[in-house]
């Protein structure tokens, strides 16, 4: 017998129906010699400090370095203590058992680094030697799955991935752990979350909010010229800015002493626009951010759940290339959009014209290719989820068709000694602009007259025109998800940039959560589209900026290592070794740091004890009375409860009804939290009474 073992149960199912596992038993599927089974995403991790005999918050037990990490379960509180899910030691007894029969394992869970890591840390906490090869394939398809398993790789071929992975989980838990407790006992009250990529990407937060807050505008002037040619009126502003209004209408008055423009040049090309690459992850979460205002965190909620639906191909990919043998199916790709409504029309010319070459490569094709959509038209998906379709289904039909040809047209004027400028853009060949065909999408035209060079016109109107200079916007999520993938190009210092100029902090897959967690431990909010600091995350970010934790630099640097760990190019242990003497730096540096803020801007009784107040920790909420034991956590379905979330549930005994909670067969769902009599959290669906997530939880 093989096991296959996938990183959810719905991927098991789809998986089962191809090799004919139908039989149903309790944690898996059998049939046709295989059982295919599956975990919960991470059943296994690491073990909590507790777990090496540091209990509480204690500067004597700074830096927390533990020799060998210990694997565990994943927890559960209850009461004062941590114990390991039931639901999760059931499904680990299942994978002992079905390890123990097997000849061999294949491994099928997401062909990426957390998919890796989800895996082997199963594998080592059972203590299982069985062979294992690798199902690797970019979509869920029937035929993606098909083709996969005639073509099963090596598992030792993925050793090095599997040690990024580690090494990036190591690494997560040495500076989150240890700078968030050295932090919190520098403030003396409360408890603050520091991390490897979260403070840095606070510090960019907040750091351009500064620099747009202290911003001064300085006012200058231009002067404007208006003349026609042919029935075609056009305006044109000086080249020269003026700092005050005096000079400006000195030259505005000289301008009109001639009351002529005097044509200087005109200048004439042709503009080809190479059509935009495909999306890789953070491309579509920054143009879903712009363009339909969802947050990265949503845009992969969704593009995930298109991919479970098999309609789009893996989505946490980093590249926006495809192979040569990929290139070979968009045709059948393009064939497909034939009956897709909105794209019927422009699939059906694009069939017949040579494809653009320029998003294959496949030097830039690593572990997954760019998202495409998969040859299986979509059925019952949400407004939501037609909406990225149809972004990754355009931007397919875009990447692969012609360029867009504009003539440019340039013409520089004269009058009373100063130049004035103006451009004009006409689209020649529309090519891949006119997929969309969406206002917003459409190159802007600029229609001049023909104009010669040394030809005069007569100046129909002046003026001057007050302008300011503009500071640098504030973040929105699309622009913070650009600052993120390409800080490594900002790096000041010549030679590191070289190094690790494509370095950024976090990975496209990991990116979204780390702003989610920023957004739960109300260090920042929304204001519009833009991402702002809180009075709370400014308080930190100002004991952090000049600290080792909060440098962009050295984060971008950790990541380009852990990457060439994936690659082979630089070994775990030494960056290991790395990160502990980092750790214990940034520990010296938190520990003598003074943080002059309330431990939350929530404030709130413990609801079970109505005496000590809530504190709000990394991953829960708990009574700062030890001997009441009251704990929340912030995780519930997939959703992190927001400290303004936990504070209307302990102080009203309910939330607000929450969108968007997964169960553990990944399906999405909608409730409230409701805080039960015996103070454990339940779900209020509408029109239906509470209900405890235990009687809930399905396997």
């Amino acid at each position: 017998m093989k096991v296959i073992i996938a990183e959810k149960p719905s991927v098991a199912q789809g998986i089962a129906s191809v090799v004919g596992a139908r039989q149903r038993k309790d944690g898996y599927l059998t049939g046709d010699g295989y059982a295919v089974t599956w975990a919960f995403g991470h059943l296994v991790g690491l073990a909590m400090p507790e777990s090496y005999g540091f209990s509480g918050f204690r500067r004597e037990h700074l830096p927390i370095l533990p020799q060998e990490f210990r694997l565990v379960p994943r927890q559960v509180r209850e009461g004062k203590v941590y114990k390991d899910d039931p639901g999760v030691v059931r499904q680990l007894e299942v994978l002992r058992e079905l390890f123990d029969r097997c000849e061999s394992i294949i491994v099928a869970t997401d062909a990426g680094r957390e998919g890796e890591l989800i895996f082997r840390y199963v594998y080592n906490y059972l203590g299982c030697t069985k062979p294992f090869v690798r199902l690797w394939i970019s979509s869920l398809t029937d035929k993606a799955i098909r083709e996969g398993l005639r073509n099963l790789r090596e598992g030792s071929l993925y050793d090095n991935l599997y040690l990024s992975a580690k090494a990036r989980s190591e690494a997560d838990w040495l500076v989150g752990i240890n700078s968030s407790q050295a932090l919190s006992l520098a403030a003396g009250q409360g408890v603050f979350s520091l991390g490897r990529v979260q403070t840095p990407t606070l510090a960019m937060i907040c750091s351009r909010y500064r620099e747009n807050k202290q911003f001064v505008p300085r006012k200058y002037f231009q002067i404007k010229v208006s003349a026609a040619k042919d029935g075609i009126a056009f305006s044109a502003l000086s080249r020269n800015r003026f700092d005050d209004l005096e000079t400006a209408t000195a030259g505005l008055r000289e301008v009109e002493d001639g009351g002529m423009l005097a044509v200087s040049s005109v200048e004439r090309r042709e503009a080809v626009q190479e059509p935009p690459l495909l999306y890789d992850l953070t491309a579509l979460q920054k143009e879903a951010n712009g363009k339909l205002d969802f947050s990265a965190d949503k845009t992969l909620t969704l593009a995930q759940s298109l991919y479970e639906k098999k309609v789009l191909s893996y989505p946490r990919t980093g590249s926006r290339y495809i192979s040569e043998d990929v290139f070979e199916e968009i045709p059948s790709r393009i064939t497909l959009l034939q009956q897709y409504p909105r794209f019927a029309a422009i699939a059906s010319a694009l069939r017949d014209t040579p494809l653009n070459h320029r998003p294959v490569d496949d030097a830039k094709v690593t572990d997954h290719h760019a998202l495409l959509v998969t040859e299986n038209l979509p059925e019952g998906l949400s407004q939501d989820e037609r909406a990225i379709y149809e972004m990754v289904a355009a931007r397919l039909l875009e990447a692969f068709s012609p360029h867009c040809v504009k003539e440019m047209t340039e013409v520089a004027l004269s009058a009373g000694g100063e130049i004035f400028t103006l451009k004009g853009a006409v689209v020649k060949s529309a090519g891949w602009r006119a997929v969309r065909g969406e206002p917003e999408e459409e190159v802007e035209e600029t229609t001049l007259p023909e104009l010669q060079t040394d030809e005069t016109l007569p100046l129909l109107a002046s003026e001057t025109v007050e302008k300011q200079t503009k500071p640098k916007p504030l973040h929105t999520e699309s622009s913070l998800l650009s600052a993120m993938e390409h800080c490594g190009r900002e790096i000041g210092d010549g030679q590191l940039r070289t190094a690790i100029r494509e370095a950024g902090i976090g990975t496209p897959a990991t990116r979204a959560a780390v702003i989610e967690t920023l957004f739960a431990r109300n260090y920042i909010r929304r204001d519009k589209k833009n991402l702002v600091p809180t009075e709370k995350g400014q308080a930190v970010y100002d004991t952090v900026k000049d600290k080792k934790i909060a440098d962009v630099e050295m984060t971008a640097a950790w990541e380009d290592t852990l990457a060439k760990i994936e690659t082979g190019e630089a070994d775990a242990p030494s960056f290991r070794r790395d990160i502990e003497v980092y750790t214990a730096q940034i520990v010296a540096e938190l520990l003598a740091a003074t943080l002059d803020v309330a431990p939350s801007g929530e404030q709130c009784t413990c609801p079970k004890c109505k005496k000590s107040r809530i504190l709000f920790f990394d991953k829960v909420a708990k009574c700062a009375d030890v001997d009441c034991g009251f704990t929340l956590f912030r995780n519930k379905g997939g959703k992190v409860l927001t400290d303004k979330q936990i504070v209307g549930l302990v102080t009203t005994g309910r939330t607000p009804l929450v969108k968007g909670f997964r169960n553990r067969e990944g399906r999405s769902f909608d409730a409230a939290l409701v805080l039960n009599p015996d103070f454990t959290v339940g779900y209020s669906f509408p029109d239906r009474k509470p209900q405890g997530e235990k009687s809930g939880r399905k396997r």
